[in-house]
């Protein structure tokens, strides 16, 4: 998922043009107060562009804000062109649902079927996790370093080993509910031996993807999340013999000296799905 700012039309425009899996127009962070209205009209026509033919979100401003509902309301209008909304800060379910009152209120066309993806950046966030992930629209979370690390007095420069903790509540919390876990960006924009390093962390615990803000890290973050082909073989071996089990009317199968379970059964359709297969 990469990051683009929405008051930059030429960022916005590579952005898109990426092979990133998704791209998400933000409307907070990257973009200064007295820019908030024009990159709110800018986002609006390259929603519309592209997002028939790729996976485009955009991260609105805050409950609280000036700009929240206004945000709500504008992605009210793009209609099934909007993939997702990204929503800063969750703390509680009821910041869901005062969101979906909004989408609601204002729904275009397809609009009533938006996702939300709620960024979990605040220790509120990380302790409600479990009744947040039982909210309205939620297609899945986020983690938020920057924000949470800095509530946290966490150091810029800790390890993914050091946010164990918050990875595996957030986690545990997506699968629970069937939504799914996004890991947010980290805070170099290098691909180096430090960022691939920090996909690969959080790829082998379970995550579903990870943001990304600079193009330049794409192509190593897809191949953290990205099964190998022995993967895909291994799990196509390990479906087909419990299918051949299940034809036999065999109470267990086996591969290659292992016996097989749903247990499984469920981590190679897990990879299968990772490839679209």
């Amino acid at each position: 998922m990469l990051v683009a700012p929405g008051s930059d039309e030429r960022k916005a425009g590579k952005a898109l043009a990426s092979a990133a899996d998704e791209v998400v127009l933000d409307l907070e962070d990257a973009v200064t107060p007295d820019r908030k209205p024009a990159a709110r009209d800018l986002i609006g026509p390259l929603v519309r562009e592209h997002g028939g033919n790729r996976t485009v979100s955009v991260r609105i401003n805050g409950r609280g804000t000036e700009w929240f509902e206004d945000d709500l309301r504008a992605c009210a209008e793009l209609g099934t062109a909007l993939a997702s909304i990204v929503f800063p800060k969750v703390e509680s379910a009821d910041d869901l649902a005062e969101a979906d009152r909004i989408l609601g209120a204002h729904s275009g066309a397809g609009s009533s079927a938006v996702g939300i993806q709620a960024l979990i950046e605040t220790p509120a966030g990380v302790q409600n996790i479990d009744e947040i992930v039982t909210g309205p629209r939620l297609a899945g979370v986020i983690i938020g370093y920057a924000d949470l690390g800095a509530a946290l007095g966490r150091a810029r420069t800790a390890l993914p080993e050091h946010w164990v903790y918050v990875q595996d509540r957030v986690l545990h919390a997506a699968r629970s509910a069937g939504v799914q876990a996004i890991d947010g960006p980290f805070l170099g924009i290098a691909d180096d031996d430090a960022f691939r390093h920090s996909a690969q962390w959080v790829s082998d615990l379970g995550f579903d993807g990870k943001w990304v803000i600079h193009p330049a890290q794409i192509d190593s973050a897809a191949a953290a999340f990205t099964p190998t082909d022995q993967q895909v073989e291994a799990a196509r071996k390990v479906l087909a013999a419990l299918e051949e089990a299940e034809a036999r009317g065999a109470g267990a199968a086996q591969l290659d000296g292992q016996m097989l379970d749903e247990a499984v059964a469920v981590a190679a359709r897990r990879t299968l799905t990772k490839i679209g297969a």
